[in-house]
């Protein structure tokens, strides 16, 4: 009788056998998952078109994002029935570690300016950009290319990984280069929030990176409103990131990786919380230069700032 080879054979185990998980995903939170992304990605979809004019960039970052997602959790739930099947597998990793890639592009892009339509701006040219280490085109050239890099590694170290397991062939290599862009993505949102946090101290006490007099803009609820959720949510994509530097570091067989609980509080809560944030706490109406106030002090009388 000819050996049966490794793919053969996971094929047939059932799920007392074998798993690539470690363990069989819970039936209830693959459905509650899926059902999460399902509804936030339609609201933001429907939110990018309402806002197309000004908010496009969410369709190829937060929509982008829950479709991931619910491409990664339809095959945990595919997985829950056949956990040594290797297809959900190889699928469910790719997807759920690119997902907040993109979303990661989204709080870079809300910080930066570049609007073309005088009634919407960012955040650092709305406070002032004399008071940012970094010009405000400079955030979507620098940190979104470094996302960028990051999203090119992972896939590749993903694909290269989950091909690997599944094949019962090297799985080391793949992971390594996983955690390479994991890696750099979390060094890439510490750089992010130390500059964003030197901005609002630089704004907060009036001290701009040069010695020009700047051009302060009036920080109104609503900028307040969305820079609280920016915060919000670049915290909640800084745990995860935390989360899967260590899980992959910890090895594919590492209990880590093999214990669901991590996973779904530490990885996915932390994205549902981060995708509704910007559903809740929507750019488009809080961007709009409709209010008076919304005009920075100094520039009332001219408009001069958003000519």
């Amino acid at each position: 009788m000819d050996p049966i080879t490794f793919p053969e054979l996971v094929t047939r185990v059932t799920k007392a056998d074998a798993s690539f998980y470690g363990y069989t995903p819970n039936f209830a939170a693959c459905v509650a998952f899926l059902v999460l992304f399902s509804l936030s990605t339609t609201v933001h979809l429907i939110q990018a078109l309402i806002y197309r004019r000004n908010t496009w960039w969410l369709i190829v970052t937060a929509v982008l994002a829950g479709i991931l997602e619910i491409l990664g959790w339809s095959a945990r739930l595919w997985s829950h029935k056949n956990p040594g099947l290797a297809a959900p597998y190889e699928m469910q990793l790719t997807c759920t570690i690119l997902a907040p890639t993109p979303l990661l592009a989204a709080n870079f892009s809300s910080l930066r300016s570049g609007f073309k339509d005088a009634a919407f701006r960012h955040l650092i040219e709305r406070l002032g950009p004399a008071y940012s280490r970094l010009s405000p085109k400079w955030y979507t050239a620098l940190f979104c290319s470094c996302d960028i890099i990051s999203l090119v590694v992972q896939a590749v170290g993903g694909g290269s990984a989950a091909t690997g397991v599944a094949r019962g062939t090297d799985v080391e290599t793949g992971g390594h280069i996983m955690l390479g862009g994991i890696a750099f993505q979390l060094v890439v949102i510490t750089v992010y929030a130390a500059c964003a946090t030197e901005f609002f101290a630089r704004y907060f006490t009036d001290r701009p990176v040069s010695a020009r007099t700047p051009q302060r803009g009036v920080f109104t609820n609503k900028l307040k409103i969305l820079s609280a959720s920016l915060a919000f949510s670049t915290l909640c994509l800084f745990v995860r990131a935390v989360y899967r530097t260590i899980e992959l570091a910890d090895g594919w067989r590492g209990k880590i990786i093999q214990t669901e609980v991590y996973f779904n509080v530490l990885d996915a809560i932390m994205v549902v919380l981060s995708l509704y944030t910007f559903n809740l706490v929507h750019p488009g109406p809080l961007l709009k230069n409709s209010d008076p106030d919304t005009l920075p002090k100094e520039e009332e009388k001219t408009g001069s700032l958003y000519a």
